[in-house]
Formats: structure tokens, sequence, C-alpha cells
């Protein structure tokens, strides 16, 4: 029997389905988790000491690879002087700095723990701000497990959603809360313009991924984009950017510097605490000023901005911030991509693919999906299958169709060729 399957039937006894967080339970693709042992550059180890090319990378954090030597000494540094005062330190001060200075929309900025901690709380300062309640969010996009953002969300909720309109994703969640959310599909002009139209002067906010990435990887449209920047504008919402995936992973700037676009608020998390439990919020200083103390939106947190996680942050943010690592990022990414179709074709396997920076999508389907809906419709059955063949050939993807991947500096030409291989093999076999 293997160490994977002792240990799941282990946890369960213990932890709700046997798993912290539940994507990784297995239960769209089928099968045994995988317990990671140790992990270093694009690799991880199972129970049974079996390696992996890792392709979630932690969901996105380990952009510069497992264990990074030059993050891990920053780390051993900072916890030789404890873990954690509940109190500032210079190291804050820095971070905050590094961010303003690379995300120019970003005048202010305050840490939390975790990206669900920073869109609740962009919302709750949108909110305060504008004197409004309402939200508009999109469909198949994820922020978080905050009750009014859990209305027909991303990422592992996709597995257990409800399909009702408006219904919220999880239960718990009181309708009272759900009213407050409008939820409209991504890359949808009419709709979002149609919605402006009719209640605009009650819209505190609009939240976006501006790069899917919790229905599979979905980019939006410029048109989409631009109407979005302008609606809220005009009617003096508040444009939020959830950057908690694609900030400092698609670009140095995040997917805003790409676009063109300058939100009012930006989340960020992940890669910015380079694998530690770190996130922030930040954007207009006439906005953050309305946080406490200044101001009278409430938010705090007794392990923000704690010493460890910022000098991960910090350390991991110098890396990338060096020549040529986002040029060598995309390339190796699109490599990936180009190989994986090359040998979809060469199968005859309806694959298509796309990739921005260091996040990549690939979906069962003639063409890239636009829309959750779309999603929706790629031949999941293939990815399930797909998915147990590729990690029989020792390559570890997001067990969900509706996850995007990820890649690290440490995924060389070497590493790509052997995933490429594995997915010849596996297209091979594959009964699409």
């Amino acid at each position: 029997m293997s160490q994977n399957d002792v240990l799941f039937e282990r946890a369960q006894k213990t932890i709700p389905g046997g798993v912290n967080s539940p994507v990784r339970a297995f239960r769209q693709v089928g099968g045994t988790p995988r317990f990671v042992t140790k992990a270093q550059g694009p690799y991880f180890w199972d129970a049974d000491n079996k390696r992996y090319i890792d392709l979630i990378m932690s969901w996105g954090p380990m952009i510069v690879g497992h264990a990074n030597p030059e993050v891990v000494e920053a780390v051993k540094k900072a916890a030789e002087t404890s873990f954690s005062y509940g109190a500032p330190t210079e190291g804050e001060i820095e971070l905050a700095e590094r961010i303003c200075a690379l995300v120019p929309s970003v005048e202010q900025v305050r840490l939390v723990s975790s990206g669900t901690e920073a869109t609740m709380s962009a919302l709750r300062l949108a909110r305060g701000y504008t004197g409004r309640d309402v939200i508009i969010k999109f469909e198949g996009c994820y922020h978080g497990h905050a009750d009014s953002l859990l209305v027909k969300a991303g990422s592992g909720l996709l597995t257990f959603a409800d399909s009702t309109q408006n219904a919220p994703s999880s239960g718990g969640v009181p309708q009272d809360l759900v009213k407050h959310t409008l939820v409209l599909p991504y890359n949808d002009v009419e709709a979002i313009e149609a919605v402006f139209k009719k209640q605009g002067d009650q819209i505190a906010a609009v939240i976006l991924e501006p790069i899917a990435g919790n229905m599979n990887l979905i980019q939006p449209s410029k048109a989409f984009l631009n109407a979005i920047r302008a609606l809220t504008n005009q009617y003096g919402s508040v444009l939020i950017y959830d950057e908690v995936m694609t900030g400092f992973r698609v670009a140095l700037g995040g997917a805003q510097s790409l676009q063109g676009i300058q939100p009012d608020l930006t989340c960020l998390g992940k890669v910015m605490g380079g694998g530690m439990p770190i996130a922030a919020f930040g954007g207009k200083r006439e906005i953050m000023s309305k946080l406490a103390p200044l101001g009278n939106v409430y938010q705090a947190g007794t392990l923000s901005g704690n010493p460890v996680a910022v000098a991960a942050g910090l350390k991991t943010l110098e890396i990338i911030s060096r020549a040529g690592f986002f040029e060598y990022l995309t390339s190796q990414t699109q490599k990936l991509m180009a190989g994986m179709k090359q040998m979809a074709d060469k199968a005859n396997i309806p694959f298509a693919v796309d990739s921005v920076g260091g996040m990549f999508g690939f979906y069962f389907s003639k063409e890239v999906p636009s829309s959750y809906e779309a999603v929706t419709k790629t031949n999941i059955e293939a990815f399930k299958q797909f998915f147990h063949l590729m990690l029989d050939e020792g390559v570890y993807l997001a067990p969900s169709a509706y996850e995007a991947g990820f890649t690290s500096m440490t995924h060389d030409d070497a590493v790509i060729s052997a995933i490429i291989a594995a997915a010849d093999k596996a297209f091979q076999k594959l009964d699409a």
C-alpha cells in the first residue's frame, strides 16, 4: 500500500476531507493526493519518495524555485531574532516601499497574512470610501473565501458550486450578503454597461482578476478592461485588481503593467511572500487614508507584516527584479506550452494553450476559452485522464481543470523537455 494512501486515510480521521484546502483532495480528478516530504528547485518528492516535476509551485509563489538558497538564508537570518513581534519593523517599511516602486498605482499599502484578507479588506475599504454597498465580481473568478465573494466563484469551488443564478457557492453564506454582490460574465462588455446604467450610483466596487487563473487561465479583452475602467471612473466606483495570483508572476509590475490600466486598489499575495503567508492591499493614498488609525474603516492582524515572511518576500522580489528574469521565465513557459501543443497535435487531440509570464493554461478544446461558460464546455474527462497519465510520468499538474499552472526560473530546458516527453506519452495513451 502506498504511503500516500496510508497518510490520506490517517488524515481523514482528524482533518475534514483529509486536507486543509479543498482542491488538494483530488475530488475532481479522483485518486489519492500526494503527500509532499520535501521540495527543491522545480521538483518535489512524495511520501513514497517518488520525484515529480512541480507545475503548480505552491499555486504560484515559488517563482524562484523551491528552497531557493538566497530566500532560505534570508528566512533563517530573520527567524534568529524571533518569528513575530506584534510591533512595527523596518522590514515592513522596506517591503511597502518596494511594492509601491514596482506597482505605480499603489501609493500606500497595508500588509496582511493571506489573499482572502487582502480582498475582503479592500472591499470593506471600497464600501467605506464610497458609502455604497453593491459590488460586482465576475463569474468563475475567485477572490478568497470571504462571505460576500463566494457567489459563482472559481478555483476549487467550481467542483462544488451550485449553478443557480447568484446562489452562494458555499454553505453558510447568508442570502442577505449575496444580494449585495452582482455576478457578471467575464469578458462581457454589454453586461457591465447595462448594470452600471441601471444602478451605477449604488456600486461601491468592481473586483476583477485581470488575468483569471481560477477557472483555468482566461485573458480579458482590451474592450472589457477599458469598459470597466471607464465605467468605474464615470460612476465613482472603486476598481479593485485582484493580483494575488498575477502580481509579480506575469510581469514585474503585475498584469496592470501589461494592460496599461491603473486600478484604484490592488490586492497582492503569493509571489510577494516567496511562499510564506503574507499578502497586501494598496492603492490611491486618498482611499487608503480611510483605514484605521487614520479613518473609520477597521482592519487589523496580529501577524500582519511578520518579520520572517517579510524577509522571504523582500529577497524574492529582489531576485525577480534582476535583469532578464521575466524574459527568461516567459520564454520557458511559452516553450513548455508550444511543446505540449505539438505533442497533442501529433496525437490528433483537440488541445489549446495560453500563457502570460510564468503562468499558463491548457484546455482540451480547439480554441482558448474566453469565459467560464466556455471553460465548462472543454473536455473535462480528457483532462482527468491526462492528469493521471502525467502523474504516472512524474509530472504534477493542478488536480483540477479549472486551475492555471505555474513555472519557475528553475524550470530549465532539461525540465521543460522532460515535461514535453511525458506529455507525448500521455497523449498517445489518451482516449480522447
